[in-house]
């Protein structure tokens, strides 16, 4: 079964179009389909329009959020519902297209676990593509998996992933980083992208300040995310290092001025060093405790989740079968 989670926001007009779009490609190539609309609180009535699909296509499962959650929870929520061992994710204005879904099962097929789409050309205007090009310039630099178009909504996943990869706040457009983190192989295929016919863009110029703060956070997550301390602890060293030796060496200082007044050194009080020594060392503190603190939590909390990623176990050889086969002149002792 190939399952399609949309997620959909005031998108009325197109739900019935992309409908039919999917139904054809799953008629031409012969694809058991399953279709999640998951409606993120939408005021124009979508949620009307997807009981009606519902209704007539049993295919059609739709979810209802009370109010809008964001792109991230409606995923989650629809990754819940799919029953797929493939999972196809697909933006509901029709500028992705359905058609290019056989490609991605192509692509998957080549013992890929996720493959994100990569619109070469796209539609939209300038400063929308700008701003995405350096932002996804910035992904691909810190996190090491090399994508032209992180934030595109068509992907597709295998099963496995979705079973490992939790999403919360706004970190769908890192899906394909967090799964290359627990050792899944990803990969991109170029799409076609097609212009809005329908609603408005949901995102603005503030996705670039959100954006930036999400993907620090995938940073360290992924490259930190059992061993914090690793992180915290060695810029809080660095501070509390230096923090230490400011204040050496102004002791040394203190102790000049008191021996040798006739040097005529500044007074202490009057060294703005001393702040500068002060505050690094208190920060340098901080961060080594939030750093003791964070390990506490993980140790505590993180015994119910794998720090691993199973592949494939081996299964044990049954001798007896090789007992039962052989010549009959060898009986077992």
């Amino acid at each position: 079964m190939l399952s399609t989670v949309i997620p959909v926001f005031n998108e009325v007009e197109s739900l019935p179009t992309l409908l039919r779009e999917l139904d054809e490609v799953a008629r031409a190539r012969g694809y058991e389909l399953e279709v999640v609309f998951v409606d993120d609180g939408s005021t124009d009535g979508s949620w009307e329009a997807i009981r009606q699909l519902a209704a007539v296509d049993p295919r059609v499962r739709g979810i209802r959020f009370r109010r809008n959650f964001g792109k991230a929870a409606a995923l989650a929520a629809g990754f819940a519902t799919a029953r797929g061992e493939l999972v196809m994710t697909l933006d509901a204005d029709l500028q992705d297209d359905p058609a290019e879904i056989p490609r991605f099962l192509a692509r998957i097929a080549e013992h890929l676990d996720v493959v994100s789409g990569w619109k070469q050309v796209r539609h939209d205007p300038w400063h929308k593509v700008f701003p995405s090009r350096i932002f996804n310039g910035m992904v691909s630099g810190l996190t090491g998996v090399r994508l032209h178009d992180h934030n595109c909504g068509m992907k597709c996943y295998r099963r496995e992933v979705l079973g490992e990869v939790r999403l919360y706040g706004e970190l769908h457009r890192f899906v394909p980083v967090l799964a290359h983190a627990r050792g899944f192989r990803v990969g991109e295929i170029v799409i076609s992208h097609r212009p809005r016919r329908f609603g408005r863009s949901k995102y603005g110029v503030g996705r670039v300040v959100k954006g930036f703060l999400d993907l620090l956070t995938v940073k360290f997550l992924t490259g930190f995310g059992q061993r914090p301390q690793h992180a915290l602890g060695t810029v809080g060293l660095g501070f509390f290092v230096l923090g230490g030796l400011g204040l050496g060496y102004l002791t040394i200082y203190w102790i000049a001025t008191q021996l040798r007044p006739e040097w005529g050194l500044v007074p202490l009080h009057d060294r703005p060093a001393v702040l500068y020594s002060l505050g690094a060392l208190l920060l340098g503190g901080q961060l080594m405790s939030i750093g003791f603190l964070a390990e506490l939590i993980i140790a505590y909390q993180g015994r119910d989740s794998d720090t691993y990623s199973i592949g494939e176990i081996t299964q044990p050889h049954d001798r007896s079968a090789d007992v039962e086969c052989g010549p009959a002149s060898r009986e077992p002792r």
